[in-house]
């Protein structure tokens, strides 16, 4: 084939690559060469289907197809030539940039097997390959809640609720990557972290952690007075056996299906097990905030710099004020905040925090498309992009909850 970059014998093809130009994925090239050599090659969208069904192919293990937003009107070449590859039983890594996400849906529905963001994470690529070219039978011989997490009883963990004042404010962002960065901020004296989603409705915390909703937090929730240590902890999902997740239901169901009582008992087993809980919050106030409120040692409030922002909060300053509620505990956290050099954005927040009567404790940077990207691919942002300023950020305030923590525990023993 003319589009292929062929390889001599002593290189059989073991992968290709398949876009409508392999040099704008400059990051993908790379990243080939460093997990295979100069065992893989390089199929335009014109050649790859017709490629894939010559005797040339059989041994392929795997193609990665890369894409933009450009691509999205050749969508029914690209499924035929994932059909293709699946007849094959070829694997299939979707690499895209801006695709929508329409067009992502289907192409994993036709026999996707993974799909990563471009630009690429820093070795998700590797560990893509890795995944799609694991026998099947591996899998299913190791699955996640066989690896538990015994329950110890002897734990008073730290309550950290995580609140946006308004929708898109980076609170479940802020949480998942606050609960990482706690669980991985000493390499001898590792933290027990555990990671509620409370947000029962439209929680997504199993969506940036790429884990999976199960039946078993329905039934945890249906029925707190029954449930121990043992059941909770059989209820939770590990992620890298670091964080330890109470994912939202598989189904959407009311705010008030869970009564305050129904909360203080999982916190309090939750407490019991480990030494940080991170709750995910949802955006509305509903009767058991005030039991997560009262529990919380440090409770996070996200906003950003807009109308939207400031009016939730004062709504919400109002609100607890009046009924007499521990409003102190809030440390308020600025997301997507002015950079170092925008004093007039500096001036701005200022004023916000005058006009609000709080105090603007926390400012993390924006993050940029990595952190959304990042988000789709299932993966905290200490995994794959390390050196994004907002995760640097949000890990030097996990260094500093964790210090603060030290010092009273140290305090308390006297």
């Amino acid at each position: 084939m003319s589009s292929a970059v062929l390889k001599s014998d002593q290189h059989p093809i073991v992968a290709c690559t398949i876009s409508r130009d392999v040099q704008i994925f400059d990051l993908l090239i790379e990243d080939m060469e460093t997990a295979l050599g100069e065992n893989w090659g390089d199929l335009s969208f014109d050649d790859a289907a017709a490629y894939l069904q010559q005797p040339e192919a059989q041994d392929l293990q795997f193609v990665t197809i890369a894409m933009d937003h450009e691509d999205e009107e050749r969508i029914a070449d690209i499924t035929h030539i994932i059909s293709v590859a699946k007849s094959r039983e070829i694997k299939v890594i979707l690499i895209t940039e801006d695709v929508s996400t329409a067009a992502l849906h289907q192409l994993l529905r036709e026999g996707g097997d993974e799909f990563i963001p471009y630009p690429l994470p820093e070795a998700e690529l590797s560990r893509a390959i890795e995944r799609v070219l694991t026998p099947i039978e591996q899998v299913v011989a190791q699955p996640d809640d066989e690896v538990k997490l015994k329950p110890t009883g002897t734990h008073d963990g730290v309550v950290i609720p995580v609140h946006g004042m308004a929708g898109g404010t980076g609170a479940t962002t802020f949480a998942v990557n606050l609960a990482w960065e706690l669980a991985n901020i000493s390499k001898t004296e590792t933290p027990r972290v555990c990671l509620l989603d409370f947000d029962l409705q439209f929680g997504t915390v199993s969506t940036y952690l790429d884990l999976p909703r199960r039946e078993t937090v329905l039934e945890l929730l249906s029925d707190t007075e029954v449930v121990d240590s043992e059941a909770f902890m059989h209820a939770l999902l590990p992620y890298e056996q670091k964080i330890h997740v109470l994912t939202a239901p598989t189904d959407m169901i009311p705010l008030d299906m869970v009564t305050p009582e129904d909360v203080g008992r999982l916190i309090g087993i939750a407490r019991a097990n480990f030494d940080y809980v991170i709750i995910d919050m949802p955006s509305t106030m509903v009767e058991w905030s005030q039991t997560i409120l009262e529990a919380a040692h440090v409770y996070f409030a996200i906003l950003e710099l807009d109308m939207r922002c400031a009016q939730n909060t004062l709504r919400l300053k109002r609100a607890l004020q009046s009924e007499d509620l521990p409003f102190e505990k809030l440390r308020f956290v600025l997301n997507r905040a002015p950079g170092f050099t925008d004093l007039n954005g500096k001036s701005r927040v200022k004023r916000l925090a005058d006009s609000l009567g709080i105090g603007i404790e926390v400012m993390l940077p924006d993050g940029g498309k990595q952190v959304g990207q990042t988000n789709d691919h299932g993966a905290p942002l200490g995994n794959a992009v390390p050196k994004n300023a907002l995760r640097k950020e949000i890990a030097k305030l996990a260094k500093s909850v964790h210090e603060i923590n030290q010092a009273d525990e140290a305090v308390a023993k006297g």
